[in-house]
């Protein structure tokens, strides 16, 4: 098992870490990763490896088994061996454009308040699917709404509960196509707002900013319809 450690710190952008396996296909497993790996929609972190006497690029991250976290290195590289100290190095601007557009997402999903069956993040642009049977009248409104919250630089916190008790609140769920991730006993829920003025509270194993102020502007891109009742929503960051 991997410890996460961007669980514990989103902001965290080197690490040290030891290799602890490599995998049949050619990736490797460190002990601790500052690399989130692709799941519920964001990509997989990229970035590099160093240690005494090689250095390699990082081209993906990925879920392994048994809570494994697997490194995908470029093509034909020479890996560390098992057993080596190596230090992480995360390709930070591109995991901070992450974590901009999926804070922005879950607000798009306030101001959009409707089931969700899809979703992707980028970098600098990410979208949404609605159970939307009819696109929305005035994009414009619902662009100067989710600026406006994003403007109020709302704090984004966490908080773990059990299954059970998620399973007894099931409308924290808003994401119908992505179930939350279980397993350990207990699941992170990311909040936005305080409690006394929550904005939005939702199971989430991704990577966020801490003030909804860093996401600076944002664009609503175009609507798609993607059946009789969905429609794809698509967001861009402005700068």
């Amino acid at each position: 098992m991997t410890d996460p450690l961007f669980q514990q710190d989103a902001y965290l952008r080197t690490a040290a870490g030891q290799v602890i396996s490599h995998t049949e296909e050619g990736g490797l497993v460190l002990n601790q990763s500052v690399f989130y790996p692709t799941g519920g929609g964001q990509p997989g972190d990229t970035g590099a490896l160093s240690w005494d006497g090689g250095h390699l690029n990082i081209i993906n991250t990925v879920k392994g088994e048994a809570g494994a976290i697997v490194l995908i290195p470029e093509p034909d590289a020479a890996l560390p061996p098992v057993g080596a100290d190596v230090s992480q190095s995360l390709d930070w601007d591109r995991r901070m454009g992450h974590m901009r557009i999926h804070t922005a997402l879950h607000l798009l999903s306030v101001v959009l308040p409707l089931p969700v069956s899809g979703g992707a993040i980028g970098a600098e642009k990410g979208r949404l699917d609605f159970n939307m049977p009819e696109a929305p009248e005035d994009k414009q409104a619902l662009e100067d709404a989710l600026n406006a919250l994003i403007a109020r630089d709302l704090e984004v916190t966490e908080r773990w509960i059990t299954d059970a008790e998620l399973d007894a609140q099931p409308d924290l769920v808003k994401t119908m196509s992505v179930s939350p991730p279980r397993g350990s006993g207990r699941i992170r829920l990311v909040r936005i707002g305080t409690q006394s003025d929550q904005i939005d509270l939702q199971p989430c194993g991704g990577t966020h900013v801490n003030r909804t102020g860093e996401i600076g502007a944002i664009r609503l891109g175009k609507v798609e319809k993607k059946g009789k009742q969905n429609r794809r929503v698509y967001i861009h960051l402005v700068a």
